[in-house]
């Protein structure tokens, strides 16, 4: 009894020829009204989306291509500021040299001239004791003359002509 009732039980599960060909005839309706109606859609919008993808992969290749074309214009700028910036620190360097050779020159022409002006000074002050050192030696020697002889010379021109005298007999001794 088993294998007949399973040998039932197993038609259960199988269809009838009929209900298979009403099927399949079903299925291909359908599938011909999807393929007729809804294909065309679908591919229209994956073919929409698939142009999108490519457009925006060929955006994102120009991009790149702009970027990288900007990064070696900057990369050159770069290099050219780089440049420009050692040049200007190089005359800056010789302009500071310059400056301070020609600050130098004029400090020693400076002080050389205020060197010559001190001796001119100091010159003229020797000058002028050397006069003023005359003067009183001049007058001294009156005096001790007078002293000698005895008696104060009178005249003034004698007293001047006697310091002329000696002032001379000293510049001689000077000289020598």
């Amino acid at each position: 009894m088993m294998t007949i009732a399973a040998s039932d039980g197993l038609k259960l599960f199988i269809p009838q020829v009929y209900d298979i060909v009403w099927s399949l005839i079903i299925l291909v309706i359908v599938a011909l009204f999807f393929h007729k109606f809804f294909m065309p859609k679908f591919n229209a919008i994956f073919d929409e989306r698939a142009a999108k993808i490519e457009g925006n992969i060929a955006k994102a290749e120009q991009s790149k291509k702009d970027a990288d074309a900007a990064k070696s214009k900057y990369e050159a700028q770069l290099s050219t500021a780089r440049v420009e910036a050692s040049k200007i620190r190089d005359d800056a360097r010789a302009e500071a040299s310059h400056i301070i050779a020609d600050a130098r020159s004029r400090a020693e022409s400076d002080a050389a001239q205020i060197t010559a002006n001190a001796q001119r000074s100091i010159e003229s002050q020797q000058q002028q004791a050397l006069v003023s050192l005359k003067g009183e030696v001049g007058t001294l020697a009156t005096a001790l003359a007078g002293k000698i002889l005895g008696a104060k010379l009178e005249s003034d021109d004698v007293q001047s002509s006697m310091i002329d005298k000696m002032i001379d007999d000293l510049d001689t001794n000077d000289k020598k």
